[in-house]
């Protein structure tokens, strides 16, 4: 699946689109924020094999030729999606790239409206105009807004956000993250990165504290019928 913009292509090619200075939030904030939806969350596909390699880069569907994700970087993409679900955090849109290690994350991590697309596909061995392109609909797609009250995922590869956004995403670990909150025509602007870990972590977190919520919660309907108790009194 190829996404055309030819209008804005010409821009796009020369940065205008650059990402705005990270805002800081608290990972509690954050969850919040997400929760209520209008974020594209990119995603670096999970743990895969380092001694296994791309050979075949001009067939895409020849996944035997491609590096794969690990025992463990499967159980990674199940977590992950896992931890949405726990977090409530609405996913919308979902884009893989055609490398089966993305489209293997999007599938365990449970996101079944998963299409792959070759505009987020790594660009190996592509010619550098087809990688100015790719990198330029990246930016359009981290520039437009979720359909409402959901969140854009985008599961790709580091060179594409680096090529896209800049340099400073040469060192996005597998299964990281990195939020971005689409501006339009302004560009975006990059909320957090989100280590591997911290998903889990937060939904850990978030499961110790619901049930002093539930507790709040019931002590205010005890309370409630009291007071409806005495009125009838």
């Amino acid at each position: 699946m190829r996404f055309r913009f030819p209008l804005l292509l010409p821009f796009l090619l020369y940065g205008v689109c650059s990402a705005h200075a990270s805002t800081t939030l608290s990972h509690a904030e954050l969850i919040q924020a997400l929760q209520q939806g209008g974020y594209v969350i990119f995603i670096r596909h999970p743990q895969t094999d380092p001694n296994q390699a791309d050979t075949d880069t001009l067939h895409l569907n020849n996944w035997r030729a491609q590096r794969q994700l690990t025992p463990q970087g499967r159980a990674q993409a199940t977590a992950l999606g896992n931890a949405f679900r726990a977090l409530h955090i609405p996913v919308g849109m979902v884009l893989t790239s055609r490398f089966k290690r993305a489209m293997d994350a999007a599938k365990l991590a449970g996101f079944r409206q998963a299409r792959a697309s070759l505009d987020i596909t790594e660009p190996e061995n592509v010619p550098p105009k087809e990688a100015q392109r790719r990198a330029a609909v990246l930016r359009t797609l981290l520039s437009t807004a979720p359909a409402a009250h959901t969140n854009t995922v985008l599961i790709s590869h580091r060179p594409n956000l680096q090529d896209a956004a800049g340099k400073e995403f040469g060192d996005l670990a597998e299964r990281e993250a990195a939020i971005f909150q689409p501006l339009g025509k302004e560009g975006y602007k990059l909320v957090a990165r989100v280590a591997p870990t911290n998903w889990t972590e937060w939904t850990k977190t978030s499961a110790k504290q619901r049930p002093h919520a539930t507790n709040r919660a019931g002590r205010r309907q005890a309370i409630c019928r009291l007071y409806s108790c005495l009125a009838i009194l």
